[in-house]
């Protein structure tokens, strides 16, 4: 086949795509779309509810990078923003490069990278907003992520190659198995001329067509000579757009799986979300988090900072919504064991700080005691 007879097959002889291709393609595209778009929205979402803590001797504070990763990385973008366009890059292209201009994080449409194997990589032709930078930027300059070895969106585009061929499929199928099937009985001694022939097409499209197609109330008018028949259907064997449903929940259960994201979740399911919420967080949320704060201790605080204990961290716990009265007999513990102190007990649900000494003390009850003590017979501490 030639490649004019090749596009050619695409169209009608009236010049428009076939109705086949544009199912086809809008099948492909809006299911890959859906099941994408929900895996990126859910993680973006999902990394917005983790606060970033940044630390200084070991102590939390409030400063300007605190406020840069919280509030507002540039002037264009608030961090929810910020955070959405980096999680669509670094799920969608595998890798999100992010940059420092003018004190402001902007995450980088496009970029070249060259790799060294002693020396710094270089960035080159970074765009950001469709405009292009014309530094060259080092590895110790920007903060580089890769989600995995291999680019994944990659994989899912090719399984979509063939199962998004096969829903359409389904699709056609199911509509030629609905479809309403007729007997036309015709009694007629008449001659068999080309002009009676191309009578009974003319009334094969006027009528017979007009009726079967219509989806509000239609009149077939009765003749003598002509006998319309509905036939029983026996090809559908109980198939349902269910069988379609099925399909695309498949893709959705590959996606879910490319992602490490429990398939529950990204269905909407409500059946043990604890449990698919826990490893949720643990395999896909927590190696993006982890990955945040290697990125930027090693490159904003560096190794002397850190060593100080100057450092920031993607606070998970946060993730999940519990009530408070839940909360209590834990909270209470954390505070008898001397783990926490009633300010971080605070902090702990999203309540500011008290400023009085006494809310950052620690105490422990008298119901603890050494284990040696216990032991020997020795009194409580």
């Amino acid at each position: 086949m030639g490649l004019y007879s090749f596009f050619k097959s695409f169209f009608t002889p009236e010049g428009k795509l076939s109705d086949t291709i544009v199912l086809d393609l809008a099948v492909e595209y809006h299911v890959k779309c859906l099941a994408v778009q929900s895996s990126v929205n859910l993680i973006a979402n999902t990394l917005v509810r983790c606060p970033i803590r940044t630390y200084e001797n070991g102590k939390e504070i409030f400063g300007n990078n605190h406020y840069l990763l919280n509030v507002e990385p540039n002037q264009n973008q608030n961090a929810s923003q910020f955070f959405h366009e980096f999680v669509s890059k670094l799920v969608l292209d595998n890798e999100c490069l992010v940059i420092m201009q003018n004190e402001q994080l902007y995450v980088a449409d496009s970029f070249e990278r060259k790799e060294y194997a002693f020396y710094e990589n270089v960035y080159k032709n970074v765009v950001v907003n469709d405009f292009q930078l014309d530094k060259q930027f080092k590895e110790s300059e920007v903060l580089y992520f890769e989600l995995n070895n291999k680019k994944i969106k990659n994989v899912i585009d090719d399984l979509y190659n063939s199962y998004g061929k096969l829903i359409t499929a389904a699709m056609n199928y199911y509509k030629r198995s609905n479809a309403l099937r007729v007997k036309l009985k015709i009694e007629s001694s008449g001659p068999q001329t080309d002009e009676e022939q191309a009578n009974r097409e003319d009334m094969f499209n006027s009528q017979l067509k007009r009726f079967l197609e219509a989806e509000g109330a239609a009149a077939w008018p009765e003749q003598d000579d002509v006998t319309l028949e509905e036939l029983q259907n026996l090809s559908n064997s109980g198939r349902t757009s269910r069988d379609i449903r099925a399909l695309v929940d498949d893709i959705f259960d590959f996606v879910s799986t490319a992602f490490l994201i429990p398939k529950g979740l990204i269905k909407g399911d409500l059946a043990d979300v604890e449990g698919q919420t826990d490893n949720y967080i643990m395999f896909c949320i927590a190696p993006i988090a982890s990955q945040i704060e290697d990125e930027a201790n090693r490159k904003i605080y560096k190794k002397d900072g850190y060593l100080k204990r100057n450092y920031l961290r993607v606070d998970t716990s946060m993730i999940k919504y519990t009530d408070i009265v839940k909360l209590a007999t834990a909270m209470d513990k954390l505070i008898s064991s001397g783990t926490h102190s009633a300010n971080e007990n605070r902090m702990l649900i999203g309540k500011e700080p008290i400023n009085e000494d006494w809310a950052n003390e620690h105490y422990i009850t008298k119901n603890y005691q050494k284990a040696e003590n216990l032991f020997e017979g020795g009194e409580e501490v």
